[in-house]
Protein backbone atom coordinates (compact mmCIF):
# COMPACT_ATOMS: atom_id res chain seq x y z
CA UNK A 1 0.00 0.00 0.00
CA UNK A 2 1.51 3.62 -0.67
CA UNK A 3 1.79 6.09 1.90
CA UNK A 4 -0.87 8.43 -0.01
CA UNK A 5 -2.99 5.30 0.16
CA UNK A 6 -2.52 4.79 4.24
CA UNK A 7 -2.92 8.47 4.69
CA UNK A 8 -6.01 8.48 3.02
CA UNK A 9 -7.08 4.99 4.89
CA UNK A 10 -6.04 6.60 8.41
CA UNK A 11 -8.48 9.45 7.84
CA UNK A 12 -11.43 9.00 5.77
CA UNK A 13 -13.27 7.78 8.20
CA UNK A 14 -11.88 5.32 10.28
CA UNK A 15 -12.29 5.45 13.91
CA UNK A 16 -9.20 3.78 14.66
CA UNK A 17 -6.82 6.68 13.49
CA UNK A 18 -5.01 8.12 16.54
CA UNK A 19 -2.42 10.05 15.12
CA UNK A 20 -1.32 11.92 12.13
CA UNK A 21 -0.22 9.93 9.50
CA UNK A 22 3.35 11.42 7.54
CA UNK A 23 4.26 10.29 4.24
CA UNK A 24 7.20 11.34 2.56
CA UNK A 25 10.90 11.28 3.06
CA UNK A 26 12.51 11.19 7.14
CA UNK A 27 15.99 12.01 8.37
CA UNK A 28 18.18 9.63 9.38
CA UNK A 29 17.00 10.31 12.99
CA UNK A 30 13.62 9.34 11.80
CA UNK A 31 12.09 12.74 12.19
CA UNK A 32 9.69 13.66 9.08
CA UNK A 33 11.57 15.82 6.91
CA UNK A 34 8.63 17.92 6.54
CA UNK A 35 8.44 18.34 10.64
CA UNK A 36 12.20 19.04 10.47
CA UNK A 37 11.82 22.36 8.20
CA UNK A 38 9.31 23.43 10.06
CA UNK A 39 11.47 23.21 13.30
CA UNK A 40 14.22 25.01 11.46
CA UNK A 41 11.71 27.82 9.64
CA UNK A 42 10.18 28.59 13.19
CA UNK A 43 13.95 28.51 14.98
CA UNK A 44 14.50 31.57 12.01
CA UNK A 45 11.54 33.52 13.23
CA UNK A 46 12.54 32.83 16.73
CA UNK A 47 15.70 34.92 16.22
CA UNK A 48 13.76 37.54 14.14
CA UNK A 49 11.25 38.56 16.84
CA UNK A 50 13.74 37.59 19.60
CA UNK A 51 15.99 39.98 18.33
CA UNK A 52 13.52 42.75 17.84
CA UNK A 53 11.84 42.25 21.09
CA UNK A 54 15.35 42.39 23.07
CA UNK A 55 16.10 45.49 20.93
CA UNK A 56 13.13 47.09 21.96
CA UNK A 57 13.33 45.93 25.69
CA UNK A 58 16.88 47.65 25.87
CA UNK A 59 15.62 51.10 24.09
CA UNK A 60 12.86 50.96 26.95
CA UNK A 61 15.12 50.98 29.52
CA UNK A 62 16.97 53.98 28.40
CA UNK A 63 13.74 55.80 27.26
CA UNK A 64 11.35 55.32 30.37
CA UNK A 65 8.98 58.07 28.41
CA UNK A 66 7.63 55.34 26.42
CA UNK A 67 5.31 54.58 29.32
CA UNK A 68 3.75 57.76 27.84
CA UNK A 69 3.67 56.68 24.55
CA UNK A 70 2.40 53.25 25.36
CA UNK A 71 -0.95 54.77 26.74
CA UNK A 72 -1.67 56.41 23.40
CA UNK A 73 -1.86 53.01 22.20
CA UNK A 74 -5.70 51.31 22.25
CA UNK A 75 -5.18 48.81 25.15
CA UNK A 76 -9.14 47.65 24.81
CA UNK A 77 -8.11 46.82 21.30
CA UNK A 78 -4.84 44.91 22.22
CA UNK A 79 -6.41 42.77 24.77
CA UNK A 80 -9.68 41.54 22.31
CA UNK A 81 -6.91 40.37 19.72
CA UNK A 82 -5.36 38.82 22.66
CA UNK A 83 -8.42 37.13 23.46
CA UNK A 84 -8.96 36.43 19.55
CA UNK A 85 -5.89 34.75 18.87
CA UNK A 86 -6.43 32.58 22.53
CA UNK A 87 -9.32 30.97 21.05
CA UNK A 88 -7.50 30.58 17.82
CA UNK A 89 -5.35 28.42 19.90
CA UNK A 90 -7.63 26.35 20.79
CA UNK A 91 -9.61 26.05 17.78
CA UNK A 92 -6.49 24.89 16.18
CA UNK A 93 -5.65 22.22 18.82
CA UNK A 94 -9.08 20.61 17.68
CA UNK A 95 -8.57 20.68 14.48
CA UNK A 96 -5.28 18.73 15.25
CA UNK A 97 -7.53 16.39 16.97
CA UNK A 98 -9.84 15.70 14.84
CA UNK A 99 -7.70 14.83 12.47
CA UNK A 100 -5.89 12.24 14.56
CA UNK A 101 -9.25 10.66 15.35
CA UNK A 102 -9.57 10.30 11.56
CA UNK A 103 -12.89 13.23 11.57
CA UNK A 104 -11.74 15.52 8.23
CA UNK A 105 -15.07 17.22 7.92
CA UNK A 106 -14.75 18.22 12.02
CA UNK A 107 -10.58 19.19 11.43
CA UNK A 108 -11.87 21.38 8.44
CA UNK A 109 -14.57 23.38 10.60
CA UNK A 110 -12.27 23.76 12.94
CA UNK A 111 -9.70 25.16 10.62
CA UNK A 112 -12.18 27.42 9.27
CA UNK A 113 -12.53 29.38 12.48
CA UNK A 114 -9.23 29.82 13.29
CA UNK A 115 -8.84 31.59 9.87
CA UNK A 116 -11.84 33.58 10.84
CA UNK A 117 -10.43 34.58 14.05
CA UNK A 118 -7.06 35.78 12.48
CA UNK A 119 -9.20 37.60 9.73
CA UNK A 120 -10.80 39.29 12.88
CA UNK A 121 -7.23 39.95 14.45
CA UNK A 122 -6.31 41.58 11.44
CA UNK A 123 -9.41 43.75 11.16
CA UNK A 124 -8.89 45.17 14.56
CA UNK A 125 -5.45 45.74 13.94
CA UNK A 126 -6.47 47.99 10.44
CA UNK A 127 -8.86 49.64 13.17
CA UNK A 128 -6.28 50.10 15.40
CA UNK A 129 -3.60 51.85 13.09
CA UNK A 130 -6.61 54.13 11.38
CA UNK A 131 -6.77 55.22 14.70
CA UNK A 132 -3.67 55.67 15.87
CA UNK A 133 -2.70 57.37 11.86
CA UNK A 134 -5.42 59.66 12.21
CA UNK A 135 -4.11 60.82 15.62
CA UNK A 136 -0.82 61.41 14.60
CA UNK A 137 1.08 58.48 15.42
CA UNK A 138 3.08 56.99 12.30
CA UNK A 139 6.24 54.65 12.44
CA UNK A 140 7.90 58.44 12.18
CA UNK A 141 6.35 60.08 15.27
CA UNK A 142 9.43 58.45 17.45
CA UNK A 143 10.91 55.35 18.09
CA UNK A 144 8.37 53.58 20.43
CA UNK A 145 6.01 54.41 17.53
CA UNK A 146 8.75 52.91 14.81
CA UNK A 147 9.26 49.58 17.14
CA UNK A 148 5.45 49.47 17.36
CA UNK A 149 4.39 49.17 13.62
CA UNK A 150 7.56 47.14 12.76
CA UNK A 151 6.61 44.50 15.27
CA UNK A 152 3.22 44.73 15.10
CA UNK A 153 3.24 44.69 11.14
CA UNK A 154 5.28 42.04 10.72
CA UNK A 155 3.26 39.68 13.14
CA UNK A 156 0.19 40.77 11.32
CA UNK A 157 2.03 39.63 8.30
CA UNK A 158 2.89 36.55 9.80
CA UNK A 159 -1.38 36.01 10.46
CA UNK A 160 -2.39 36.82 6.81
CA UNK A 161 0.51 34.34 6.08
CA UNK A 162 -1.33 31.46 8.23
CA UNK A 163 -4.58 32.55 7.76
CA UNK A 164 -3.33 31.63 3.67
CA UNK A 165 -1.82 28.08 4.98
CA UNK A 166 -4.77 27.08 6.32
CA UNK A 167 -6.78 27.98 3.39
CA UNK A 168 -4.56 25.72 1.52
CA UNK A 169 -4.31 23.21 3.89
CA UNK A 170 -7.79 23.23 4.63
CA UNK A 171 -8.51 22.19 0.76
CA UNK A 172 -6.52 19.64 1.41
CA UNK A 173 -7.90 18.17 4.48
CA UNK A 174 -11.49 18.03 2.56
CA UNK A 175 -10.20 15.62 0.03
CA UNK A 176 -7.99 13.59 2.84
CA UNK A 177 -4.18 14.63 0.85
CA UNK A 178 -1.50 15.96 2.90
CA UNK A 179 -3.25 16.06 6.16
CA UNK A 180 -0.34 15.68 8.64
CA UNK A 181 0.36 19.25 7.38
CA UNK A 182 -2.42 20.47 10.12
CA UNK A 183 0.34 19.85 12.52
CA UNK A 184 2.75 22.05 10.51
CA UNK A 185 0.27 24.98 10.17
CA UNK A 186 -0.11 24.28 13.69
CA UNK A 187 2.99 24.57 15.12
CA UNK A 188 3.44 27.70 13.04
CA UNK A 189 -0.14 29.64 14.30
CA UNK A 190 0.63 28.41 18.20
CA UNK A 191 4.13 30.38 17.39
CA UNK A 192 2.27 33.46 16.14
CA UNK A 193 0.24 33.47 19.21
CA UNK A 194 3.15 33.46 21.68
CA UNK A 195 5.04 35.97 20.04
CA UNK A 196 1.53 38.70 20.51
CA UNK A 197 1.53 37.23 24.07
CA UNK A 198 4.99 38.85 24.16
CA UNK A 199 3.94 41.86 21.96
CA UNK A 200 0.58 42.75 23.85
CA UNK A 201 2.20 43.61 27.50
CA UNK A 202 5.44 45.34 25.88
CA UNK A 203 3.79 47.87 23.70
CA UNK A 204 0.22 48.37 25.16
CA UNK A 205 1.32 47.87 28.98
CA UNK A 206 4.45 49.34 29.06
CA UNK A 207 5.44 52.38 31.98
Amino acid sequence: MSAHATSGAAVGGGHGATALPEPGPRTATGVPTGRLGIWWFLASEIVIFGGLIVTYILFHMRHPEWGQEAQHTITAAGALNTFVLLTSSLTMVLAHAAIGRGKRHHADLYLSATRILGGVFLIVKAFEYGREITEGYTPVSGLFWSFYFAMTGLHALHVLGGIVAMSIIGAWVRVGKNVHRVEYVGMYWHFVDIVWIFLFPLLYLTS
